[in-house]
């Protein structure tokens, strides 16, 4: 490896060119021209000695060394941030990189009001968020791409440290115009033979909107899969069907009349939001700064 500081430089373009799938766009992302970004690509095929990308007119692919290479760039680039992080301990300074996975209803509900105020107070630290759903930011935890996690529900995955920080109330969702609309209380028999939105597998509401389904032991007639809050929302709005959501996500579609909550007879789920680390970790100063805040925000949700 030919000097530390080139090579990284190169590992950190190499990196943008792969996820932006283009040259330019990485160049305009990273500051740089195009130029510049073809040369530390042709730097890096002449240091492994390999064709890392194909270009066509429209986009970039990796090839099989580049997928290779990628991999461990993003976590050479990743493991170099923690050392630079742990080194700003010693004189404990907050800055650095901050890489946070966040399930959709946090990410999109509650984060940004929690960052605002975090990137107010730490202007140093440069802020990464993922926003994917419950498994898939735990395996991004897993594998050391996110510095902390942000999920919905329970998890049990033996190495990971586990750290509820607020609760949130699932609730019963239908159109305005819904025949359970007229009712403010739905038993089990009305529930029967719905047409049902659901978030996809590895959502943690999703995995409480079956465990609904479940203990009811409800007769599902027919139902329609999205891959976001915002997609079920408006697919109830739009009349397809009924759906259980976190009541963070609905105040406003309530409050308009565009929905309409119903209470379960004798049912009822609260569920916990999480923080996720791996065991042994430690935890760089804007990470543990960004928990703190976090806290401090559901101490002020909840009430204290």
């Amino acid at each position: 490896m030919r000097g530390g500081t080139s090579i990284l430089d190169s590992f950190s373009v190499f990196v943008a060119v792969a996820e932006q799938r283009h040259f330019s766009k990485a160049a305009e992302l990273l500051h740089l021209s195009q130029p510049a970004v073809s040369m530390k690509i042709r730097s890096l095929e002449k240091e492994f000695g390999v064709k890392l990308v194909e270009r066509s007119s429209k986009m970039v692919r990796l090839t099989r060394s580049g997928e290779i290479l990628y991999k461990h760039a993003k976590q050479i680039l990743r493991e170099y941030e923690i050392a630079r992080q742990e080194m700003d301990e010693l004189s404990h300074t907050v800055t650095g990189a901050l890489h946070i996975g966040s399930s959709f209803t946090i990410g999109e509900y509650l984060l940004p009001e929690i960052l605002a105020d975090y990137a107010r107070q730490y202007p140093k630290v440069d802020i990464e968020v993922t926003i994917s759903n419950t498994d898939e930011v735990k395996k991004g935890v897993q594998t050391n791409l996110f510095d902390i996690g942000l999920i919905e529900g329970h998890a049990s995955e033996k190495d990971l440290n586990i750290e509820p920080f607020m609760e949130d109330q699932l609730i019963l969702v239908v159109p305005a115009k819904h025949p359970l609309s007229q009712t403010r209380t739905a038993d089990q028999e009305a529930l029967q033979n719905q047409t049902w939105i659901f978030r996809e597998h590895g959502s943690g509401t999703r995995t409480y909107s079956d465990e609904l389904i479940k203990q009811l032991g409800l007769a599902v007639s027919k139902s329609f899969t999205f891959s976001s809050t915002q997609g079920v929302k408006a697919a109830v709005i739009s009349g397809l069907g009924i759906s259980q959501l976190s009541g963070l996500t609905v105040k406003k579609e309530l409050e308009a009349g565009e929905l309409k909550a119903i209470q379960m007879k004798d049912y009822q789920q609260i569920r916990p939001f999480s923080f996720v680390k791996r065991k042994q970790a430690g935890t760089a100063n804007a990470a543990a700064a960004f928990m703190e805040k976090v806290r401090a925000f559901a101490r002020i949700h909840a009430g204290e």
